[in-house]
């Protein structure tokens, strides 16, 4: 079991903890965030966003698969591994190439794909309690 990051029973405490972690990343990292439908993948993700100093509205990348966003200190590119069912799909958005971008990678159902991701991904666990609070474990 991973370290409890933030217990949240709003979007806006989930906004705030992805603000929060965003100053702790450099320009190379990669975030991975899992977590059923609803669990705040995309609050924390617009959180991590604003904390970089983007204005840009986040929307969740569900249906566009990857989202990049440039307003900021670095630009931070949002994929969502959801919709992808082979390895394949991924390498043709060009995952390889985003890879080497000055940025963050942000990828919300990173569990599908785990081996793609590089050594030193910071991975996130994000549940809903019986009460209806949010939890981020880092693991």
């Amino acid at each position: 079991m991973g370290k409890i990051f933030v217990r949240a029973n709003s979007g806006v405490e989930m906004i705030a903890a992805g603000s929060s972690l965003a100053a702790d990343l450099e320009s190379g990292d990669v975030v991975a965030l899992n977590g059923q439908l609803g669990a705040g993948k995309t609050h924390f993700s617009k959180g991590i966003v604003a904390g970089l100093g983007s204005g840009d509205e986040v929307t969740s990348p569900t249906f566009a698969l990857v989202q990049e966003y440039h307003g900021g200190i670095l630009p931070v590119f949002h994929f969502d591994f959801y919709r992808l069912d082979e390895v394949s799909e991924l390498l043709r958005l060009g995952w390889d190439e985003y890879l080497d971008e000055d940025g963050i990678l942000l990828v919300e159902w990173a569990d599908k794909f785990p081996d793609v991701l590089p050594d030193g991904t910071r991975w996130f666990d994000l549940t809903v309690e019986d009460d209806g609070n949010h939890v981020v474990t880092e693991r």
